[in-house]
């Protein structure tokens, strides 16, 4: 038997945790009408059938119907929901996995103008930030039916054969009623701590007296909401205490912090560039404080900290989830001595942004996630070798490369730059992003694992390709910045690209005209203002940088705001002119027939790339599909079929930003699809 700590099992109650790994209660918006189907039960059998020991369905699982969710969540106040979790838990126990689920009542954190349009209700009219709603001040009738339906859910949990469940306690209607900041209700609910904790205490008196004392119950909750007149570290303890002392409840998932603003929510669950595993020892303090089984997760990306996490006692069980998201069998390929194998997490928080701007939870690096039905998470073997020849290492090219070369295709692969990475080298020399390196780092090393044939330094031409005598070609060249947006004035500015590439170096009363919406050109606002340089970043949207997303924008305003910094949206840069030894910057509006202007001593534009296609176009006559791609099959994951050109000795395909300017998942993603069948 293995003597890694993170390998040994343990013993919850009256269950036995195979290993110390889990993925803790989180919500990849996969449900359909609510239910967790076909795609959210694979989701989770995959990462079961790899070796997790525990998998947290459903964060945020909602327990009432005045509890709708703002994102796709499942809806445990439905009836329906126990034959489809049933059938998850099922599966996931077949595979040796125990399978819970998080119930919450949301509280003020949602809307009233969705589902049936209800009112939000809390232990005070205090608005979220987030969402904005102001709640109705609960009634003694509203705390009586809430607390049956967390019963009545907790029971359906129970009737689908589920393991146990978490209530949900840090930002949602639970802790709503623990912290002075939102609950200003009279006794018996309100005052004093022993009032403001007894909601929790009733519920899970409910929970237990319709589920029994066997069943396993625990809550997740914030053991310090870190935010003047909120919950204390003290209170924390002490609340922890009560807790355990109920004898109402097996395990602690314990957060720190607070999830009402986006700034909140990144502190809670931090990104790259921010430290990892901010809160562990504080989860240790807790469980020293209890010596109760005490689980907790907030990046903890590799299995060297969750290995110090479990081998130094603050954990029980270490939660991995976004880690298991870039790769659901991390447990695998530890339990085999493989861990440079594991396709690391890189904290680029893909995955929740999205689900906060209604879209599903998608790994930027692991396309697969999310889409097992249609998607390998492992790669099988062709049935015959082929020769491939990929043109371009940055991301597309690199999946290209690695899913052909475990195919155990013969792959060769050229690129003009001296080493692999294309716009993720780019993006990874500032600091706060180098962690986005590794997306490249983990591909190269396993293409080399498997003989791909390199050839860096290397202008690929036409005739260059056609001496490989390839079968299939990919062209994944990127693409270059695309600065020519203006009436006049184009060869007065500088691109992104150029700031961060160190091509240009900073002015001092900066520009920056940002048509994109994307990392460049806040990275690029980050690096001037860096230097003390005024800023000011123009976008015609009505926001700024809609493509980073709330919990990536944090770290950038972080650094803006405390600088020189300006914001200007709706309007849009129109004309550039050299005026003395200055440039005169004029904007116009969507909106109407105005103008402004500006005087600065640089301009930078941020308006996507364009393909670097000509190599596509030449070869294009040559091949056998004369590039055309089966986008029915493309979708559904079959295989490209199309054969036009009798002549043609090789297919072509081009992938990425060779195609379009869009984004490193959807680079990743084209060369899955398309090399997984070649």
């Amino acid at each position: 038997m293995s003597n890694d700590p993170l390998l040994q099992p343990y013993q919850l109650k009256h269950l036995t945790l195979r290993n110390r790994i889990m993925i803790t209660s989180h919500e990849p918006a996969y449900p359909e009408d609510g239910m967790p189907k076909d795609r959210y039960r694979a989701y989770h059998v995959e990462r079961a059938r790899a070796g997790v020991a525990l998998t947290m369905t459903a964060g945020s699982a909602s327990v009432a119907r005045d509890s709708p969710p703002v994102f796709n969540n499942i809806l445990a106040w439905k009836d329906e929901v126990v034959g489809w979790m049933k059938k998850l838990t099922d599966e996931c126990h077949d595979e040796g996995c125990a399978v819970m689920i998080q119930l919450t009542h949301l509280g003020r954190r949602t809307r009233w103008d969705k589902a049936d349009w209800l009112p939000v209700v809390s232990p005070s009219h205090e608005r979220e930030a987030s969402h904005k709603a102001f709640p109705k001040k609960m009634e003694d009738w509203d705390i009586a039916r809430i607390i049956e339906d967390y019963a009545d859910a907790a029971e359906r949990m129970k009737a689908a054969g589920l393991d146990g469940v978490e209530i949900q306690a840090y930002g949602h209607l639970m802790d709503q009623f623990w912290s002075p900041l939102t609950n200003d209700l009279d006794g018996p609910y309100g005052g004093s701590l022993d009032n403001r904790l007894r909601f929790t205490f009733d519920v899970l008196k409910e929970i237990r007296k319709r589920c029994g004392d066997e069943f396993i119950v625990g809550v997740r909750y914030t053991g310090d909401e870190d935010l003047p007149g909120g919950l204390t570290k003290a209170d924390g303890l002490e609340i922890s205490r009560r807790l355990k002392d109920s004898g109402l409840i097996d395990f602690l998932n314990v957060v720190k912090g607070h999830i009402d603003t986006d700034a909140g929510l990144t502190d809670v669950i931090p990104i790259q560039g921010m430290r990892n595993a901010p809160h562990l020892d504080f989860a240790g303090e807790i469980r020293a404080a209890t010596n109760f089984p005490t689980f907790h997760a907030a990046k903890i990306p590799d299995v060297a900290t969750a290995r110090h996490a479990i081998a130094s006692g603050k954990l029980d069980m270490v939660g991995m989830t976004r880690a298991h998201m870039a790769d659901p069998h991390l447990v695998r390929k530890v339990i085999e001595g493989r861990e440079e194998d594991i396709r690391p997490c890189v904290g680029a928080n893909y995955c929740l942004d999205r689900i906060y701007q209604g879209g599903m939870a998608l790994c930027l690096h692991n396309p697969a996630t999310g889409r097992e039905l249609e998607q390998p998470q492992t790669i099988k073997p062709a049935e015959t070798r082929k020769r491939i020849t990929i043109v371009g290492a940055g991301p597309a090219g690199m999946e290209a490369a690695r899913v052909a070369a475990e195919r155990g295709h013969d792959v060769t692969v050229f690129e003009a730059a001296d080493q692999p990475g294309g716009q993720i080298r780019l993006t990874a020399q500032q600091e706060r992003r180098r962690e986005m390196i590794s997306i490249i780092a983990w591909r190269f090393e396993q293409c080399e694992k498997r003989g791909v044939k390199f050839h860096f330094s290397t202008f690929a031409d036409a005739e260059a390709v056609l001496e490989t005598n390839p079968d299939e070609v990919i062209i994944a060249t990127g693409g270059l910045p695309h600065t020519e947006v203006l009436g006049s004035g184009n060869d007065l500015v500088c691109s992104a690209w150029d700031i961060l590439s160190g091509d240009v170096k900073p002015g001092s009363n900066v520009l920056i005209f940002d048509d994109a919406g994307d990392h460049s050109g806040l990275q690029a606002a980050d690096l001037i203002s860096q230097t003390g340089a005024k800023v000011e970043i123009v976008t015609p949207d009505r926001s700024f940088a809609p493509e980073v997303m709330a919990m990536n924008l944090v770290p950038y305003m972080r650094n803006l705001q405390k600088r020189d910094t300006t914001f200007t949206v709706t309007w849009r840069l129109m004309s550039v002119a050299r005026d003395g030894n200055q440039l005169r910057a004029t904007l116009g509006s969507d909106y109407g027939d105005f103008r402004r202007e500006r005087l600065v001593d640089q301009v930078v534009v941020n308006h996507g790339t364009r393909p670097l296609d000509d190599i596509y176009f030449e070869l294009k006559p040559k091949s056998s599909n004369l590039g055309e791609v089966d986008y029915d099959a493309l979708a559904t994951g079959g295989a490209q079929s199309i054969r036009k050109n009798p002549e043609g000795s090789f297919r072509l395909f081009r992938i990425g930003d060779a195609v379009a300017a869009r984004n490193t998942h959807a680079a990743i993603y084209d060369a899955l699809r398309l090399a997984k069948d070649l």
